[in-house]
């Protein structure tokens, strides 16, 4: 992709994959993995089942504000609040621990 100057400009997977190259860089990204591939899970799933922040909220009596917190990354929620927002999208939440690979 080229810019209005006419300079190169990066895709995300190109720039995730320059910054991934920085080893301070590397070790957080891989740090915030897990809570992001929550929170992208539960935002995929919303989206997919068509449901707002506020219908969620209605269906779960999780205040919407605290829902989009969560989706933000900003909230720290409880396995039995995931739950709610679990049953709430008509999911069953799964939680597993598997060998780190090297």
């Amino acid at each position: 992709m080229v810019g209005k100057t006419g300079e190169k400009i990066m895709t995300f997977q190109e720039y995730k994959r320059k910054r991934l190259q920085n080893p301070e860089f590397r070790a957080e990204y891989e740090r915030l993995q897990p809570e992001m591939s929550i929170l992208r899970a539960m935002i995929d799933a919303r989206e997919r089942g068509n449901i707002t922040q506020k219908e969620l909220a209605e269906k779960t009596g999780i205040a919407q504000g605290d829902i989009s917190r969560i989706e933000n990354g900003k909230g720290n929620p409880s396995l039995k609040t995931l739950q709610k927002l679990a049953d709430g999208l008509g999911m069953i939440l799964e939680l597993n621990f598997r060998p780190k690979t090297l």
